[in-house]
C-alpha cells in the first residue's frame, strides 16, 4: 500500500516524532511505500514551555519526510491536503494527542478525502487532554468527524472516544515497545558513563516533567524515613515543562537535595540507554495517565516499572508481575519501593518482562491499521 503519516518527525525532538518515524519504519520493513508529512511549524511558543522544539540527532536513514505542514495557518492545511489527496495513498495516519492539532488535521484530512480513495486513521494518545483548554472537546468532535477509524493505546481512550462518537470503526492496540533507543548495557557501565555511584541504586523518573506526572508525589515518598535508611537515590531525567521553582523548593524543604540526581536538560536519544539501564526500577506517579511511551522504553531495557493505578497504565504493568501498580499517593509509592529494594524483587520482574514484551511488537500496531483499513473498506 500507499501511506502517509501527518503528524511529528524530524527535525523535531521527543516521543511523538520516535512513534511516527518507528511506524514509518516498520512500514517499509513490510514493503510498503511511506511518506511523512511534518510541520513547518508545529507550536506556537505558548503551547511550548520547553527549550527547544528541535533535535540535534541526524535524520533518520531511510526515511521520506516533507516539512510541509504549518499548524496555524488554514491556508496551509488546504494546500497540504490538496498535495496529499492529489498522492492518493490508501491510508493516512494521524497520532492525534493533542486537540490544537484538531482544526490543521481536520482540515487537511477533509481535503484529502476529496479524492474518493484515501482512508484517514488516527492513533489516538488522548482525545481528552490531561490539561484542559477551552474549546478542546468542540475541536475533537470536528478531528473525530474527518477520521474514517480510529486505534487506541489505552482502554481508558477508547472509551474517551465513544464521548464524540460511537459507530465508526475501532480498535485497542497497546503502544508498541520504543526499540530504538539502543542496545541493553551492563548496570556498572551505565552508572559510570553518568558519573553515578556504582554502589548505589537507583530510581528513574523519565520524561518532560508535567505536573500531571507527579514527580512532587515521588519527592514526597523520598523524603520517608525509611526511604532515607536506605542506600537509593532518584534520578530525574528529563526537561522542566513549566516553572522549576517549585520542584526545586520541595527538594530543600523535604531534605532530599543529597539524594536526587537531576539531569533536566533534554535527553538526546543515544544517551536514553544510559539512564533506563543505570536503574533499578523505573517510577511514573503520575496523577493522570491514558498511556505512556516511557513504560515501552523501560519494556525494552527490561526495567521494573512502578507505575499508578490511573488511565491505562496498570493494563500495561501487571502488578507484582514486572512491577507495582499503586494508588498516586505518596506513601503507598514509598512502601512499594521499600518492598522492592528489600526483598529483591528485580531478577524475578525482569524475567517476566522478557517474556511480557514479546506482546508489544510493532507488528500488532501496523495488523490494527490494516484490519481498520479492512473495515472501513467494506
Amino acid at each position: 500500500m500507499k501511506i502517509i503519516i501527518l503528524g511529528t518527525a524530524h527535525p523535531y525532538r521527543g516521543g511523538l516524532s520516535a512513534f511516527n518515524e518507528r511506524l514509518a519504519l516498520e512500514y517499509q520493513q513490510m514493503g510498503h511505500e511511506v511518506e511523512i508529512y511534518t510541520f513547518t511549524l508545529q507550536y506556537p511558543s505558548f503551547l511550548f514551555p520547553g527549550k527547544t522544539q528541535y533535535s540535534d540527532d541526524a535524520a533518520p536513514a531511510g526515511l521520506t519526510i516533507h516539512r510541509r505542514v504549518n499548524s496555524c495557518n488554514p491556508m496551509n492545511w488546504i494546500s497540504v491536503g490538496r498535495e496529499i489527496a492529489k498522492k492518493r495513498p490508501d491510508i493516512m495516519i494521524t497520532k492525534y494527542w493533542l486537540p490544537f492539532m484538531a482544526p490543521c488535521f481536520g482540515t487537511i484530512a477533509r481535503r484529502v478525502k476529496r479524492n474518493h480513495h484515501t482512508r484517514t486513521i488516527s492513533i489516538l494518545d488522548n482525545i481528552i487532554p490531561h490539561e484542559h483548554r477551552i474549546g478542546d472537546k468542540m475541536f475533537s468532535r470536528y478531528f473525530v468527524g474527518a477520521t474514517d477509524g480510529f486505534v487506541a493505546m489505552s482502554h481508558s481512550v477508547l472509551n474517551d472516544l465513544s464521548l464524540f462518537n460511537k459507530q465508526k470503526p475501532r480498535a485497542f492496540c497497546p503502544h508498541p515497545l520504543y526499540d530504538h533507543y539502543g542496545e541493553r548495557m551492563d548496570k556498572n557501565e551505565a552508572k559510570t558513563l553518568l558519573g553515578l555511584d556504582a554502589d548505589t541504586h537507583y530510581v528513574l523518573f523519565f520524561g518532560f516533567i508535567r505536573g500531571y506526572k507527579g514527580l512532587d508525589l515521588l519527592f514526597d515518598a523520598f523524603s520517608d524515613q525509611r526511604m532515607k535508611d536506605l542506600n537509593v537515590k532518584l534520578i530525574v531525567a528529563g526537561e522542566f515543562y513549566g516553572d522549576p521553582k517549585p520542584y526545586m523548593e520541595q527538594i530543600k524543604h523535604l531534605g532530599i537535595a543529597d539524594r536526587v540526581e537531576l539531569h533536566t536538560d533534554f535527553i538526546p536519544d543515544s544517551r536514553v540507554n544510559r539512564y533506563f539501564c543505570a536503574a533499578d526500577i523505573v517510577a511514573q506517579p503520575y496523577k493522570t495517565a491514558t498511556q505512556s511511551g516511557v513504560t515501552q522504553v523501560a519494556f525494552h531495557f527490561e526495567r521494573p516499572m512502578l507505575v499508578t493505578n490511573v488511565g491505562g497504565l496498570p493494563e500495561i504493568v501487571p502488578d507484582g508481575k514486572i512491577g507495582y501498580v499503586v494508588e498516586p499517593d505518596k506513601t503507598e509509592i514509598a512502601n512499594a519501593l521499600i518492598r522492592y529494594f528489600e526483598q529483591g524483587d528485580e531478577d524475578a520482574f525482569v524475567q517476566n518482562l522478557k517474556v511480557e514484551k514479546q506482546k508489544y511488537a510493532w507488528s500488532n500496531m501496523t495488523d490494527a491499521i490494516t484490519n481498520l483499513y479492512t473495515q472501513i473498506n467494506q
